[in-house]
């Protein structure tokens, strides 16, 4: 991976180009952050260019930093209020914002009939942008217009560290 920035290393708001992986068109966008502030700044940004409508799957280990992210996702649709993971609502719905939020965390559904209890189209097929934390346990839902978001860790980069890649597919 290349940076696209003259040498130095994207921040926050900077993309990392896809010419180390041949090109690929499935990653939109990638970036490295230095520190929770980052990853909410580049959250923040995501979110100020959120159209209704859009379905965004966030994947990423325990304690990478979604909550961090979504936090400034959520900012950046103008929300206020205090945004936390709805481990045990499964959904979070945020309405104070130019947009709704549709906050999923779906980490402990046991099948995918609980996302049909909880009617789950109306969502995904609202006015709103849905944010989904552990998407991928529910792969047969997602629409294939959704976006991924992948956070990751990389300890020999430092405590801080995360590579955010945006893709048209899971990373």
């Amino acid at each position: 991976m290349s940076w696209s920035s003259s040498g130095s290393r994207p921040r926050a708001g900077e993309s990392l180009s896809t010419e180390g992986n041949g090109g690929n068109a499935k990653v939109l966008e990638q970036v490295e952050t230095y520190g929770p502030e980052e990853t909410f700044s580049f959250g923040k940004r995501l979110g100020e260019n959120a159209g209704p409508g859009t379905i965004f799957c966030l994947d990423g280990d325990l304690g990478v930093g979604k909550t961090v992210f979504t936090q400034g996702f959520a900012a950046g649709l103008g929300i206020t209020e205090p945004v936390n993971s709805p481990t045990f609502t499964i959904v979070q719905v945020y309405e104070e914002g130019r947009l709704p939020l549709y906050h999923f965390d779906v980490y402990r559904i046991g099948d995918v009939e609980e996302m049909e209890e909880i009617g789950y189209e109306d969502y995904f097929f609202g006015a709103g942008v849905c944010l989904i934390e552990w998407a991928s346990l529910i792969g047969e839902l997602i629409p294939e217009s959704a976006e991924w978001i992948t956070i990751e860790k990389d300890m020999e980069k430092g405590f801080d560290y995360r590579k955010i890649t945006i893709g048209r597919e899971r990373q």
